[in-house]
């Protein structure tokens, strides 16, 4: 056991290989600081890789001091996985940033002092059915059914949304029309998922990321929605607008919204994540999530803003307040469409095309000035050559997108339009 005095000041972060390689900027902001990166990730990231990312100088994960994979996200493995980090250095906060470990996060930051959400916070961020009961002001009208009970679900409205209570990337999520579609949708799920059933809420979709020090929100940004739903019965994302194009009224809205929600869950300090359906004006609470955004929204406020938001999420996991500027651009991702086939590989005249699933990093942006012309900021791929594309059905079978920054007074629409018309995807049968 180290000495008082030898223990080197260090930041734990709770994340996966996929949010590390997007933020990647938040591990070397933690080691310019002079903290020492500790590292637990679950068991969906593949160890050696992430191993050998950390063994190239070259590479922004270097910076990571040490890493530990887990089984899982269970509180009392994570607490106990960590107790010599604990003693061996002097941990000054901890960091979610990812979905999977958001509970023991909280749990841990609360049960060393540090700041954070607050372990209760933390928790139902975590658990969609919690959500329900809790914020049910804000929520969609709903019924939980617990894997025993799963037999007797049913609703009294169609169409209505069925969707898993532990899931994510919008995983198992369900529109049904009718008695027998809820039945088969129903079948999907594993033996042990608890399933909500919901009011089917109509209306243009949004998240409101949000930075939160002791409980004041210091931040908040209003970012547009695209999915799929209207050409099937499922809820892919496939674009974001951050800020939202939408008048200063609705965007006012929902910042209210998500600022009485987070007075609700008392929470603490961190930034959040929540999804909302503006319904004849109202907000209606889809999700919320005390973690950061995923997609390419963090890299769309750097572009929007001119500063990043991973410096602000330490600084909250330091205790200090952070200030974020307010948008002066605004930036959009857009995924490609696609059909079935092997992605063997993708082309953007004029650009490098990042495939960040096997670079293991997102490329870096740099914003432009307030009046500068629209451009191509980045294209990116999720996947790795020889991925095999088929129905859109949640986020993980998503290509190529593109993402374009713009002048605050610009039509977004055929901005983006013109450069995700560049994007040439070869996709072979098979």
């Amino acid at each position: 056991m180290n000495l008082e005095g030898d223990r080197r000041p260090a930041l734990i972060v709770m994340s996966d290989i996929a949010a590390l390689a997007r933020q990647h900027s938040l591990i070397t902001d933690i080691a310019g600081r002079g903290l020492t990166p500790l590292v637990i990730v679950g068991p969906s990231t593949d160890l050696a890789k992430l191993t050998a990312y950390i063994g190239d100088p070259a590479h922004p994960l270097s910076r990571i001091a040490a890493v530990r994979k887990l089984p899982g996200p269970a509180i009392d493995g994570v607490l106990a996985s960590v107790q010599d980090w604990v003693e061996d250095f002097d941990v000054r906060g901890v960091i979610c940033s990812g979905e999977v470990f958001v509970d023991p996060a909280g749990t841990l930051a609360e049960a060393l002092g540090l700041p954070g959400p607050g372990a209760w916070a933390a928790r139902v961020c975590r658990d969609k059915v919690m959500q329900r009961v809790i914020l049910r002001d804000h929520s969609p009208a709903s019924r939980a059914f617990a894997p025993h009970a799963r037999d007797s679900a049913k609703s009294d409205v169609y169409p209505c949304v069925v969707k898993p209570a532990g899931r994510m990337f919008s995983s198992g999520v369900f529109r049904v029309a009718n008695e027998a579609e809820l039945r088969a949708a129903l079948s999907v799920y594993e033996p042990d998922e608890t399933i909500l059933v919901e009011e089917l809420v109509t209306g243009r979709e949004f998240s409101v990321e949000a930075l939160v020090h002791r409980g004041e929100v210091v931040w908040s940004g209003v970012t547009g929605k695209l999915t799929n739903e209207d050409s099937g019965p499922y809820f892919t994302e496939i674009g974001h607008t951050s800020p939202a194009n939408v008048p200063l009224a609705e965007s006012a809205a929902l910042v209210e919204a998500n600022t009485a929600i987070l007075k609700a869950l008392r929470f603490g300090s961190g930034i959040t994540h929540a999804e909302f359906r503006l319904q004849d004006g109202r907000p209606v609470l889809m999700e919320i999530a005390a973690r950061l955004p995923g997609d390419a929204i963090m890299m769309m406020w750097h572009l929007a803003t001119g500063r990043a938001l991973e410096p602000a999420m330490v600084d909250l996991a330091l205790g200090v307040r952070p200030e974020q500027p307010a948008p002066s651009r605004r930036a959009v991702q857009r995924f490609v469409e696609h059909h079935p086939g092997l992605l063997t590989d993708v082309r953007y005249a004029g650009e490098p095309v990042s495939w960040i699933a096997e670079d293991g990093y997102w490329p870096a942006v740099v914003p432009s000035s307030a009046d500068a012309p629209a451009r191509c900021a980045s294209v990116m791929v999720g996947l790795t050559r020889g991925t095999r594309l088929g129905t859109l059905n949640d986020s993980n079978g998503r290509s190529a997108c593109v993402v374009v920054d713009l002048p605050l007074a610009a039509d977004p629409e055929p901005e983006v339009a013109t450069h995700v018309s560049q994007v040439e995807l070869t996709i072979e049968a098979g």
